[in-house]
Parts: C-alpha cells; structure tokens; sequence
C-alpha cells in the first residue's frame, strides 16, 4: 500500500499540477507579460523623457548661450552709446564754456569800451575846465590879453597871406 499510496500522491500532485498549470499559471503568465511590458513601456517613456530631458537641456544651453551673446551685445551697445553721450556732453560742454567765454569777452570789451568812452569824457571835461582856467589866468592881465589878441590877428594875417587872401588894414592894430 505503500506504493499505492505512493502513486495516488504521484497522481495527485500531478492533477494539482496540472490543475495549477491550466487554471492559475495561464493567468499569472498572462499578468507577467501585462508587467513586462507595462515595465517595457515605462523604460520606453523613461528613455524618451531622458532624450527630451537632453533636448530640454541642450535647447536650455543653447538659450543660454544666445541670452549671453544677446547681453554682451547689449552691454557693448549700451558701452558704445554711453561713450557717445559722454562725447556729446563733453562736446557741448566745451561750446558752452567756449560760448560763455566768448560772451564774457564781449561783455568786457563792452565795458571796455564804456570806461574808455566815460574817461574821454570826463578828461575831456577836465581838460576844458583847466584848459578855461589856463586861460582865464592867462587873460586876466591886460598886457597878456592884449599879447593874446595881437597874436591871434597876427596868425589869421599869416594865414590869410598864405591861402592869398587880404586882410583889411589896421584889422589887427585897432582891436586892442
């Protein structure tokens, strides 16, 4: 009985085997694939990710990249045009000191020539103050004044003679 017993667990354990093989390994295998290529198509998502990952990355450094050629661009334009307007400042900065130089060099030829003008004036006046009191003094004898009326006739004659003019007789005697 041993060897019935023996092969009636023989059999069974191949009816449960073969019971497990038809009813629950189709299933499980089934589900295996299902995972398998659930997983297959992850790492195929996963590899697509990792070269749109790479894309992003490369598309990034090239963004980068231009963002920096685009700033040194920039900075240099903004170099170049600050430069300029310093140039422009510096440029009419030098006409407006050239101009308010030049004004200022008008303004005292002006006065320059005021100052001359108001002195000729007043040395003018001083003069024909001093030159009457010269004089005054001069006429204030009677031989001085006579000398002086005598001399001036004597001067006209003179003149007269010259241009060939005649002076009426006695014109310079009798007028002292």
């Amino acid at each position: 009985m041993d060897a019935a017993r023996y092969v009636g667990t023989l059999v069974a354990f191949f009816l449960i085997i073969g019971l497990i093989w038809w009813k629950v390994v189709p299933p499980i295998r089934k589900m295996m694939r299902e995972k398998q290529e659930s997983i297959r198509q992850q790492l195929e998502e996963a590899k697509r990710a990792d070269e749109r990952l790479a894309e992003a990355e490369r598309k990034y450094a090239d963004a980068v990249a231009e963002a920096k050629t685009e700033a040194a661009l920039i900075r240099d334009a903004a170099r170049a045009d600050a430069q300029r307007m310093v140039e422009e400042m510096r440029t009419r900065a030098a006409q407006e000191v050239e101009r308010i130089k030049q004004r200022g060099e008008e303004h005292l030829a002006q006065q320059h020539q005021q100052i001359i003008r108001e002195l000729r004036a007043e040395i003018g006046q001083a003069a024909t103050e001093l030159a009457e009191r010269i004089v005054r003094a001069h006429l204030a004898g009677e031989s001085n004044r006579s000398a002086s009326v005598n001399g001036f006739l004597d001067e006209l004659e003179r003149t007269s003679a010259r241009t060939g003019e005649a002076v009426p007789a006695g014109a310079g005697e009798g007028a002292s």
